[in-house]
């Protein structure tokens, strides 16, 4: 099974969007398709043993009515093309003249003689008919597209246009040879200038649109900006420069002060301070020197560092970040279903519609001319943009803000049901703590000196990843002690480690790993004392024997106290779930506002836990590490992890706080719900519009002095469209805490 994100050419509404990924899910081969119309591409899941080249992807995309350009590249996101803003420029000119060929004469403007329609109504016709051509020829792509579509099944927005226009063109035509044979009152009959211009304010429409898309990327750009377009190598002693694509894995990059970093490495030599807040949020330098990792982006303040290069190009930690942006944007949030499944009966619908309108005007015996307007006037005003645009948009921009705050959505559904959130429950370290554990109390009941005690410990520790083991390895490394050889090393998840040092075997963890090997606890009271002064304990065996009890504590996070009373507030049912003893527990939870504790729990009795608060109804968000925590998170409907940038990549949690934020959870609520009522109010205004346009599309009101004509229809869609975008666009102002 394989994953592709194409790039797409050629969509234009969310009938072709829908008629796309219909089309992609019904091919042998691809397991699931999903199509983004704001970034215009399709996420593919295939299997690569049916379908063995991109090519045969290519062919469906193609066959579908579409142009795929490809893989998408994230690190290149489309810009308007200049061509286009020239071609744009000509035919606004061209537009103005033409309105003012056609229409001058209604408003007694001066117009030269040869083509005045009264005098000359030939001249006047032939010149309406090369106007009429020139914008053919402009919106070549919008009729090639609707014949496309409507040949494949899959009628569009282009569709609609297309199959108004050419009415309205070749009734044009009909005119035209009339007035050429001598009926020079064929000449009211004459629809090119609304051919014309209906073409272009499609055209100007689609402008703005785009225009207004790549704004709703803008997050995702600024992180592409972060990364520099060259860098320094050291090539045989001698610094050479390049581009980031000729830098390869294992090379000596120099960054000196006031550089970036531009991939992500390892310190060989050198020392510096560097800037990462655009990751951590961290807004103080951060030192660094030989043996720490540098992150692609970050500043380089005051020192000269050399690093040899491990993760490149889609690697990176800002890649792999704006990778996951553009999948979660390209996910469907359950509410954009509901205009999906609309879109798909809209435009067929709207073209029975227009057409029955058609046949009754003839059949009350009106004109054909009338009836023809009618016919285009509704093609042309039912146009489903709004609607298409109106829950991707609001997405790319949530997701896009989201990510400009440190806060990583993996999923579109998240900003839809992290609303629903009533529940949140914490793990304590490295979570509602900063998992920055110091060895605060050793109690020693062996022979063994305390150091040589810890040098053992520490060893035994350092292979470790638990925040706990950090806190040995750190005491070994600030008191310059050597690392012993550890064999036979053995993690007991949730309990502690084993491991052998000159033969000698050591258990070091928690109460519960001295009750699974059957171990004596005379020191309960030790425990005791050490957990009110808030300690994690840390027993140390060997023999059967109890060496030492010891101490580790933590820092709460300074702005826990702050986002509990804040849930609280919102009236959000704050648990803490941690397997730490309970008076350590409980000493935390106080400080910071939490009243419900579970302790004592082991990873997996923490997913039962879950699964049970879920089978009371509740909506569950967990927050933990990532690590230790992974089955938790993904029970929750919503799990959250409080991660460094470089550890995006195998996180499995649905978010990732980047900067280490909590206050990126009450932004995550924050945001879903003005993302879901600024989707419930775009649905509300495109649907609002097509039920009001539609009818007076059709000469319902044309008693009350109520009617519009093609023109007037197309300038009416542009602007639903706009009141869409704009609205979406307002996401980028919303108010979070920093």
């Amino acid at each position: 099974m394989k994953k592709i994100i194409l790039s797409i050419e050629g969509m234009t509404c969310s009938a072709c969007s829908n008629g796309l990924e219909k089309y992609l899910n019904k091919q042998n081969g691809v397991i699931e398709a999903s199509v983004n119309l704001v970034m215009a591409n399709a996420t593919i899941v295939y299997d690569e043993n049916i379908i063995t080249s991109q090519n045969k992807l290519d062919d469906f995309v193609k066959q579908a009515g579409f142009k795929s350009l490809g893989e998408f590249k994230e690190i290149n996101l489309e810009k308007n093309d200049k061509k286009e803003k020239i071609m744009f420029i000509i035919f606004t000119i061209l537009a103005i003249v033409l309105m003012y060929i056609s229409m001058g004469h209604m408003v007694n403007l001066p117009i030269f003689s040869f083509l005045d329609v009264k005098i000359n109504p030939i001249n006047y016709t032939i010149c309406l008919f090369v106007f009429s051509i020139a914008f053919i020829i402009y919106g070549y792509d919008i009729l090639k597209n609707g014949y496309k579509n409507l040949i494949h099944k899959t009628p569009n927005m282009d569709t609609l246009v297309g199959i108004g226009v050419l009415s309205s063109f070749l009734y044009s035509v009909y005119s035209m040879i009339m007035i050429f044979k001598g009926s020079t009152e064929s000449v009211h009959n004459l629809y090119f200038e609304s051919t014309a211009i209906v073409i272009y304010f499609i055209k100007l429409g689609r402008y703005i649109d785009r225009i207004s898309k790549d704004k709703t990327k803008d997050a995702i750009q600024k992180l592409v900006k972060i990364t520099p377009n060259k860098a320094t190598l050291k090539v045989n002693g001698k610094e050479k420069q390049v581009t980031l694509d000729e830098i390869h894995k294992g090379n000596i990059v120099i960054c000196k002060p006031g550089e970036k970093i531009a991939v992500d490495g390892e310190i060989v030599d050198g020392r510096a301070h560097f800037d990462e807040s655009f990751i951590t949020g961290e807004s103080k330098p951060i030192g660094k020197q030989k043996g720490d990792k540098v992150i692609a982006g970050s500043i380089n303040y005051d020192g000269y560092i050399e690093y040899i290069a491990e993760k490149i190009g889609k690697e990176s930690t800002i890649s792999e970040i704006v990778r996951l942006v553009i999948e979660a944007s390209n996910t469907k949030a359950p509410i954009s279903k509901i205009a999906d499944k609309v879109s798909g009966y809209f435009v067929p619908s709207i073209i029975i519609i227009a057409i029955l309108t058609f046949i009754v005007y003839l059949i009350l015996g009106y004109e054909f001319s009338q009836s023809l307007v009618r016919f285009v006037t509704i093609l042309v005003v039912a146009c489903p943009c709004s609607l298409g645009l109106a829950t991707p948009l609001a997405i790319v921009v949530s997701e896009g803000v989201c990510a400009s705050n440190g806060i990583l959505v993996k999923k579109s559904e998240i900003l839809e049901n992290a609303r629903k959130v009533d529940t949140i429950v914490f793990d304590k370290t490295g979570t509602l703590t900063y998992g920055k554990l110091k060895i605060a109390k050793v109690i020693n009941f062996s022979d063994m000196e305390t150091n040589k005690l810890l040098q053992l410990v520490g060893s035994i520790e350092s292979k470790s990843t638990h925040p706990i083991g950090k806190a040995f390895l750190d005491y070994l490394e600030e008191n310059r002690f050597e690392i012993l050889d550890v064999e036979d090393f053995e993690n007991i998840t949730g309990l502690g480690i084993i491991g052998k040092i000159d033969n000698e075997k050591f258990i070091i963890g928690n109460s519960k790993m001295l009750e699974k090997y059957s171990i004596e606890n005379k020191y309960i009271k030790d425990e005791e004392d050490l957990s009110q002064d808030g300690n994690s304990i840390v027993y140390v065996v060997k023999d059967n024997n109890i060496l030492a009890l010891i101490g580790v504590n933590d820092i709460i996070r300074e702005n826990a106290l702050d986002l509990i009373q804040e849930l609280n507030n919102n009236k959000i049912e704050t648990i803490m779930l941690t397997g730490d003893n309970k008076k350590t527990a409980e000493k935390i939870a106080n400080e910071i506002g939490i009243t419900k504790v579970i302790s004592n729990v082991l990873p997996a009795e923490k997913t039962n836990i879950i699964k049970e608060m879920k089978n009371e109804n509740r909506y569950v968000l967990m927050c933990g590490d990532g690590i230790n925590d992974s089955p938790a998170l993904t029970t929750a409907d919503i799990g959250v992890s409080v991660n460094s940038g470089t550890d995006i990549a195998m996180d499995s949690s649905d978010v990732i706080l980047t900067k280490n934020d909590l206050n990126g959870i009450l932004n995550l609520i924050t945001i879903s719900k003005k993302t879901i009522r600024n989707i419930k109010q775009n649905l509300f205004w495109a649907f609002f519009y097509n039920c009001l346009t539609i009818p007076i599309a059709m000469g319902l009101f044309t008693k009350f002095g109520v009617s519009i004509n093609p023109m007037i229809a197309s300038i009416a869609m542009m602007f639903s469209s706009i009141t869409v975008i704009l609205n979406a666009l307002r996401l980028k102002n919303v108010k979070l805490i920093k």
